[in-house]
């Protein structure tokens, strides 16, 4: 298993190295309620890398869902035109930013299934295990991470000869105890309970990936959207503002949940030999 070739999980770590410092800056300016419905474009991303990296075709059915995910993030998304609605102080580019970020996790999902098809061959019908797929990927992507912080820095207006200090400074930050730093609130009991749900969320969707698709595992995790639009409206601990639901808001995520289950219920594609 440890002989898999090492060039695809380097492409899984860029990617999702990507994904994550795009997503993250993105998420830094958007309100609660509108980061689940941009990140279902994710289903769409994974939709066009299928067709187009693996071959796959897709039903009526699945096709048109999709395009109902996309209707209804577009709906949800342009609740922000007027000065009363969810994006109405959020610049546009930011919305485009977490979009982007949904393509390059996409592509690496895409390529997570790839490699657990290619294994098949390669282990003689026996199954790779997903914690060579999982430390490889993640080791790779810690890696590029790493070499992305000058330039995540500029973006924050860090000069990159005051990176180490403020590296040292969130070092401080995470091991917050009984210190009531600003700032700092829930450390370390917060970012150690992101960890620990963080490592139980790839787990569970990589070994999903493997005894299905990507696009399935995308599905299943779509279920979470409805319960997060609501759960990230509410005045919650650690969150600064509640956000209120425009209409159009509503309406987008419910045309978009009407698309999730459009697709869930057509039948999956099966892979179409070269």
């Amino acid at each position: 298993m440890l002989s898999v070739p090492k060039s695809r999980f380097v492409a899984i770590g860029i990617l999702e190295a990507l994904g994550v410092a795009t997503g993250m800056a993105a998420a830094a300016m958007l309100p609660g309620p509108i980061i689940p419905i941009l990140t279902q474009t994710f289903l769409v991303w994974q939709l066009a890398f299928s067709a187009l990296l693996l071959r796959r075709r897709y039903s009526f059915n699945q096709i048109s869902g999709c395009l109902l995910v996309a209707v209804g993030i577009m709906v949800a998304v342009g609740s922000g035109s007027n000065a009363d609605r969810t994006l109405s102080r959020v610049e546009f580019i930011w919305p485009a930013v977490m979009i982007i970020s949904c393509a390059f996790q996409a592509g690496a999902s895409i390529i997570k299934e790839y490699i657990f098809v290619d294994a098949a061959k390669r282990l003689k019908g026996k199954s790779l295990d997903i914690f060579v797929v999982n430390s490889f990927g993640s080791g790779f992507q810690v890696l590029f991470v790493l070499l992305l912080l000058p330039l995540l820095s500029n973006l924050k207006g860090i000069p990159f000869a005051q990176l180490p200090s403020y590296l040292k400074s969130g070092a401080g930050c995470l091991v917050n105890i009984g210190r009531n730093t600003p700032g700092c609130d829930g450390a370390p009991l917060l970012p150690l309970l992101y960890i620990t749900v963080n490592m139980a969320f790839n787990i569970s969707y990589l070994n999903l990936v493997k005894i299905s698709s990507a696009v399935v595992s995308s599905l299943a995790v779509t279920l979470s959207v409805p319960l997060s639009i609501y759960v990230l409206s509410l005045p919650l601990p650690y969150i600064p503002e509640a956000a209120g639901l425009s209409p159009f808001f509503l309406l987008g995520s419910l045309i978009l949940v009407s698309g999730l289950v459009l697709y869930n219920v057509s039948r999956p594609a099966k892979p179409v030999s070269n």
